[in-house]
């Protein structure tokens, strides 16, 4: 089992039900209703579930690494946006709720982190195929 592929799928499904409060957390849900809502928030637990069924084969489909890379990147780049439109507010977050406010600091960053060793793990399968 690929450890990289055990901690991202670990991350999306235990974050999910931590940040959330176990889909309880209203703010996490209003601040960016399109991607966290509850819906979505399912999703990402379903991302991470991906994420797992792979760690052991996933020598057998380097084309979905680079799936789970795209994926991550349009997380970043939701992020940064966010940052640019909302992120003055993120004082105000601090004060209402410390788990939200982390959440919406670091989740783009860990997907980037993600994102790249999806990509570099894909290229590694790829060059081994040689």
């Amino acid at each position: 089992m690929h450890p990289g592929l055990l901690a991202a799928g670990l991350t999306n499904i235990l974050g999910v039900l931590i940040f959330s409060r176990g889909f309880s957390n209203s703010l996490l849900n209003q601040l960016f209703p399109a991607l966290f809502g509850n819906w979505g928030l399912v999703c990402i637990m379903l991302w991470g579930l991906a994420y797992l069924s792979v760690a052991r084969s996933y020598r057998h489909v380097p084309a979905l690494l680079g799936v789970f890379a795209v994926e991550k990147a349009v997380y970043v780049v939701s992020w940064l946006a966010w940052l640019v439109h909302r992120g003055a507010s993120l004082p105000q977050i601090w004060q209402q709720d410390v788990l939200t406010a982390l959440f919406y600091c670091l989740y783009g960053f860990l997907d980037l982190i993600f994102g790249v060793f999806f990509l570099n793990l894909m290229l590694k399968v790829l060059r081994s195929e040689r």
